[in-house]
């Protein structure tokens, strides 16, 4: 008894260190082309190749983050446009889920709403944001209006297709079990669609963060888009260069966290990963 918990132990320890050299592995690959390029780009700025008025090399640009943390309340912009992109993710992204679990579950539904809301899909930021701000005015209503609806169709859309992709062979099982259909939503299609779900979410978070940009440089006075188009018009280009990598960096955060969530939740998947 005890060799054999010895041995399960051993190889659970063995998991454990292979799974940690795969993510090491996997983040040195990851690091080499935005290294390099990084590399390229300080050699090329250094040697006069690059218009310091146009391109600023990384190493001022790091210079700069660290002056406007110090003295320049980068971080209390930070924190407002990052709880303006999260509230109109949560507003758009939860009405999204709702509108596509109600559209794909419901063929009268269907009929009724994806025809205008695909038409609304269509109608892109730049054009709306000044009647939004028009009709809303410069608040923090607007804004937050103009992400939610940047955010509400992607995970509509994916929900929708993801109930909608259901094998048949599982709603007739449901049916022979009489399924009443709040478990039939919450034990079969939910779940089911959970790919497609998560999928939303990541696309989701990233038009929240581009919807973000959009509402913060019409009529903005705070916010990491504020700063960069307030750097623009004074041509501070390494400030334009900082809010452009916070945005970055915000984006891949959020989108490597979706990620840690969906390979906990979809463990169950046995996916192609790549030869």
């Amino acid at each position: 008894m005890e060799a054999t918990i010895e041995k399960s132990i051993q190889e659970t320890r063995k998991k454990q260190r292979l799974n940690s050299h795969a993510q090491l592995r996997k983040l040195v690959l990851g690091s080499i082309l935005p290294i390099g390029l990084l590399i390229v780009w300080e050699i090329a700025g250094r040697n006069a190749y690059l218009n310091p008025l146009l391109l600023s090399m990384p190493s001022d640009i790091v210079l700069e983050f660290i002056y406007l943390v110090q003295h320049g309340n980068l971080l209390g912009h930070l924190q407002i446009s990052t709880w303006r992109a999260l509230g109109g993710f949560v507003l758009g992204g939860g009405l999204g889920l709702l509108a596509g679990i109600l559209v794909g579950f419901s063929y009268l539904s269907e009929r009724l709403l994806n025809p205008s809301i695909q038409m609304l899909r269509m109608l892109p930021h730049l054009a709306i944001a000044p009647l939004f701000i028009l009709w809303f005015g410069f608040g923090e209503t607007s804004k937050l209006l103009l992400i939610a609806k940047g955010s509400f169709f992607p995970l509509y859309v994916n929900t929708f297709l993801g109930i909608r992709s259901i094998d048949r062979k599982l709603l007739e099982v449901a049916n022979i079990l009489q399924f009443s259909r709040w478990h039939l939503l919450t034990k079969v299609i939910v779940p089911s669609a959970l790919p497609n779900i998560l999928l939303g979410i990541r696309l989701s978070l990233g038009i929240a963060w581009l919807g973000l940009v959009v509402a913060e440089m019409m009529g903005s006075t705070s916010g990491i888009g504020f700063l960069i188009n307030d750097a623009r018009a004074m041509a501070m280009i390494p400030t334009v260069f900082v809010g452009i990598m916070i945005f970055a960096a915000l984006g891949k955060l959020s989108d490597s966290l979706i990620l840690w969530i969906e390979r906990k939740c979809l463990r169950w998947q046995q996916n192609f990963k790549g030869g």
